[in-house]
């Protein structure tokens, strides 16, 4: 299927790796011009070469820049003011019992996970809306319906992030703008492997029993059971960036496995 991006310019935030990474190769494959985001140039560099070696002839540009505060962000603004895409994808996760979490530590979730994309949104959606076409993808989490008692802090900014790409879609009244929202679930990204790696030599496991044993305790509700792959929430978000999604707009969509039992 021709998902009709060629000639579109999208902006991937924090996509050195994982969802991220795996999001700026489809969009690049399907032949959107493709901005590659993190905070530290090198790392911007080697995801660039690295999808070069993937796909030749794609057009990739560096876009590195610290997203978590608002100089970072004006940075990137000024550099690239205009981009047809934006998926707001960069985000940080750890798990911890809510007592010993700290001000700081609360405040630095939100100004990551959620204000990198208030700041961007804010810039990108009125330009889009004067172009009469843009689309704007925020990665929430089926933690944002969901949240893991070891990880509110977490959850609680991608709730935040639901409630952000749905006010910000009921602002696009017939300007060909899409705002939505994609929920992966547990995601074989780096950090989900080194996490399986360390459980398995803890308990003496394989990992594909670190993995089932992962799900039958943490996350019994997936049908899946399994990691998702990133290209598998790659695809959903491409799709939702395309013209072909354009009655697609104000949704929250999963791609988590089935792990969230809810209808609505």
């Amino acid at each position: 299927m021709d998902l009709q991006l060629k000639g579109r310019r999208a902006l991937v935030t924090g996509s050195t790796a994982g969802i991220g990474y795996a999001i700026a190769r489809t969009l690049a494959a399907e032949g959107a011009e493709v901005l590659v985001n993190g905070r530290d140039p090198a790392r911007v560099n080697a995801a660039i070469d690295a999808l070069g070696r993937e796909l030749p002839g794609a057009r990739l540009h560096a876009a590195a820049g610290d997203l978590s505060c608002a100089s970072g962000a004006a940075t990137l603004l000024d550099a690239h003011p205009a981009v047809d895409i934006l998926v707001n994808n960069v985000g940080i996760y750890d798990a911890a019992a809510f007592e010993a979490i700290d001000d700081a530590t609360w405040q630095r979730f939100f100004d990551v996970n959620v204000m990198s994309g208030v700041r961007l949104s804010r810039h990108y959606l009125p330009r889009m809306a004067a172009a009469g076409w843009g689309r704007i993808v925020f990665i929430s989490s089926e933690s944002g319906l969901c949240t893991p008692p070891d990880m509110v802090h977490y959850g609680m900014t991608k709730t935040a992030q639901l409630a952000l790409s749905r006010g910000l879609a009921e602002t696009t009244l017939g300007t060909g703008v899409t705002v939505n929202a994609v929920l992966p679930g547990p995601t074989r990204t780096e950090g989900a492997v080194a996490f399986l790696t360390a459980m398995a030599a803890e308990l003496g496991l394989t990992l594909a029993e670190a993995e089932a044993r992962f799900f039958s305790e943490h996350r019994p509700s997936s049908l899946a059971r399994r990691f998702v792959d990133p290209a598998e929430v790659a695809s959903l978000v491409a799709y939702v960036c395309s013209p072909l999604a354009a009655a697609t707009n104000g949704a929250a969509l999963r791609a988590d496995g089935g792990v969230v039992r809810t209808i609505a």
